[in-house]
């Protein structure tokens, strides 16, 4: 069964499940295009509120998870600005410029082109497990764009990646503490070229630690009242260079977080 028919069918089990009927859809779909209007953004606390007073019953997460994803799904609402740490919702239509309309051999084309302008160097394998597309679309899709790109044979597979594209040395370590389903894993189905394979169980809902553009490891938080410790786990000895990387990474995400930072 392909992916996204089996995330529909799971979707209609709990929609069942929860008593998430198409009339109940109807009614929050309005509320919420009502409570957004004109430009406001929201919390999903306040959207809550304004679902109770449209009658619609929110109690329990899985409910109003499930009526906020209906709602995305159906192009109602996406995600608004950040109020401090809490996150928003806006009206789709207000936030979203209006778009063309493509037709499907060109919506392809374009598909094909952002993805490997953002994540090249990419396989067509990867452009695949991405986009949940057949092969057949993905040869079509890169056929009509690869003029644009420059391909580059590696271990009998074919990367492209954005013509003229800059490389330069990097002369320090550089770090990045990313989050775990992370475009940097996910937007791949080959991680060979940034990842020791033999680690890949220690990465199963584990946030990233990446150096120099490598996955060396990963990291964890756990967030008090007066610091964040964080905690990093690397599959290989690190540098002292590294190890500074690591510290510097660590006192921004720290800065983002407006606490300070204890390593472990």
């Amino acid at each position: 069964m392909p992916l996204r028919l089996r995330a529909f069918t799971r979707r209609t089990h709990y929609y069942h499940k929860l008593e998430l009927e198409p009339k109940v859809f109807r009614r929050s779909h309005a509320a919420l295009t009502k409570a957004l209007q004109g430009g406001r953004q929201l919390t999903r606390d306040e959207l809550r509120d304004a679902l109770t007073r449209a009658d619609v019953v929110t109690h329990g997460l899985q409910r109003m998870a499930y009526i906020m994803m209906s709602a995305e799904i159906d192009g109602i609402v996406c995600s608004g600005a950040r109020r401090g740490k809490q996150f928003t919702y806006a009206l789709l239509d207000e936030r979203v410029p209006k778009a063309t309309a493509l037709k499907r051999d060109e919506a392809l084309a374009e598909l094909v082109k952002r993805y490997f302008l953002s994540h090249g160097p990419a396989t067509l394998q990867d452009f695949v497990k991405w986009s949940g597309l057949t092969m057949s679309d993905a040869r079509n899709g890169l056929e009509e764009v690869k003029g644009q790109f420059d391909a580059a044979l590696v271990d009998g597979h074919t990367y492209w990646f954005a013509a003229l594209t800059p490389f330069r040395k990097v002369k320090s370590p550089m770090v990045y503490l990313l989050p775990n389903y992370d475009e940097y894993t996910i937007g791949y189905r080959n991680h060979s070229a940034v990842f020791d394979t033999s680690h890949l169980n220690q990465l199963v809902f584990s946030h990233l630690l990446v150096v120099t553009g490598r996955i060396a490891g990963t990291w964890k938080r756990t967030l008090n009242k007066t610091s964040v410790v964080i905690q990093s786990n690397s599959f290989t000895r690190l540098t002292k260079a590294e190890t500074r990387a690591i510290a510097v990474a660590a006192g921004q995400y720290g800065v983002f977080l407006k606490l300070p930072v204890v390593l472990a």
